[in-house]
Formats: structure tokens, sequence, C-alpha cells
């Protein structure tokens, strides 16, 4: 054997898509349009072989998530190669749906995996401005386009309406993994689908993930012992990378409007 062919960049290379963060809109987040170039770039390297999704996220916008997993799906079926999925610590709500747009899904045992439901709410302050001596002006057009105003009493109609919306996601989160899923899902649905989340090794056996594996133990399984994975992350800011990543979301979180936000976390 040729001296050449020990060197590294001779080695077989797998396409990981680096999927990390909350998924929103907002900058320094996981959506659409950071994944786009991070999903473009690793179809376009994988050559035939397989491409790994490196999951790590609590869940967010159902509608990022939708659009993050089309594009996977859609970049797979013109390759004509097979996706899989690693969630490390967490792939739940939004993080599963990203999942599950994989042929297979691994993870670790202690794994945080599914929470297949639907969450929205906020806060009401309807006594807030008069105890405080401030008169609130508010003019519309529509009957309900004050609707969950958080500084007007709740109405059970729109307590309705807001199930309703939410029901109405959810529902479309249980076709999305029962198409990619399939027969693989052996739990009861009412187990499945009541908005929980679970461990990796429960995972396995309600059908939800397919094994357990690292992405490098996978890369390894996949394209042999010498294989390496070729990471497609996006490049973080200056700023943001000198502060804890969690204490940025924290804060970030809390400053947003979650009156009118449904999310699937």
């Amino acid at each position: 054997m040729s001296g050449t062919s020990l060197l590294p960049w001779r080695r077989p290379r797998l396409s990981v898509v680096v999927l990390h963060g909350v998924i929103a809109t907002r900058p320094g987040t996981l959506s659409a349009d950071a994944a786009r170039p991070l999903i473009e770039k690793a179809f376009a390297a994988a050559s035939g072989r397989p491409v790994i999704l490196d999951i790590e996220s609590p869940g967010g916008s159902p509608v990022q998530s939708d659009l993050i997993a089309g594009m996977i799906r859609a970049h797979a079926d013109r390759a004509g190669v097979r996706v899989h999925a690693v969630i490390g610590e967490v792939g739940a709500s939004g993080g599963y749906w990203l999942a599950c747009a994989a042929d297979e899904i691994h993870a670790n045992p202690m794994s945080v995996v599914g929470s297949i439901g639907v969450v929205g709410g906020g806060f009401g302050f309807p006594d807030l401005l008069r105890r405080v001596g401030i008169e609130r002006r508010l003019y519309t057009a529509g009957a309900n386009k004050r609707r969950l105003d958080p500084f007007t009493p709740e109405k059970p109609e729109d307590v309705a309406f807001a199930k309703d919306l939410m029901e109405r996601l959810h529902a479309r989160f249980k076709d999305w993994v029962r198409t990619r899923r399939g027969r693989r899902l052996t739990a009861a649905e009412e187990a499945v689908f009541d908005g929980g989340f679970m461990l990796g090794e429960q995972a396995l056996e309600a059908g939800l993930i397919d094994g357990f594996a690292t992405v490098e133990e996978l890369v390894r399984d996949l394209a042999g012992d010498r294989a390496r994975p070729r990471r497609f992350a996006p490049k973080r800011g200056r700023l943001l990378s000198r502060l804890p990543r969690l204490g940025v979301d924290a804060v970030l979180d809390a400053l947003e409007d979650r009156a009118s936000r449904v999310d699937l976390r």
C-alpha cells in the first residue's frame, strides 16, 4: 500500500449538518435561512454517501421546523442519498421534527427525545395599567383583532380559539411523525403523542429512534474505521461566542412577546 493512501485527505468524509439551538427566526438561532447554506453544501459534498444530521435542539417555531425538514428531504431525494440523524443531549418537539427528516434516527440512551406536542400562551395584566394610573388607548378594525390581548380579561372564546389552533398544529406534527416513522412506532399513540418527552432508551422501545450512536461512531459504521466527519456548521458572531449560549437564549426568550406565540416545545 502506498504511503499517499494514508494521508488524511484521502480518508472518506461524511457530511454532517450541525443543527443546534432554539428554532426561531431571530439572529443567532436555528432558522431556515441559517440552515439552507449548510444543507446545500453538505449534500453537494456528499458524493453519494449518507448525510448525517447532528441535532441538539429543544424545538421552537413550527414553521421553521417544517421548512428545514422540507429542505433536507428535498435535497436527499434529489441526491438519492440516505440521511441519518444523531440526537445529542436533546432532540425534542421541533428538534424531533428535524430528526424525522432522516431515514434513521440515533441517540444516546440518556438523550431527551420526543415531546410531540404544542405549547402556547403568555401572561395577563388586565389590572396593571389601572393600578399605576395609565389609560390605554387602543383602536382596532376587526372584531377579533384584539384577541389574546394581555391587558384585557381573558375570554373563553379566545381560549377556545387558541386551543383549536394548537390542536391543528399538533395534528400536523403527528401526521409528520407517522409519515416518517410509519410501522416503526411500537408504542400506543396516546403515549407517543401526549406531548411528554422520554429518554433515549424509552424512545428506542417506542420506535421513535432506531438505535444508539454518536456522530463519530455512526461515521465509522457507515464509511469504515478511517472515515471522518466533515461538519457544516453556522458561523457564530464574535460577541455571542464569548457569552454562555444558554444565558443568551434565556435573555432573548424573556424579551420576546409570548402572548401570541405557539411553539413546538
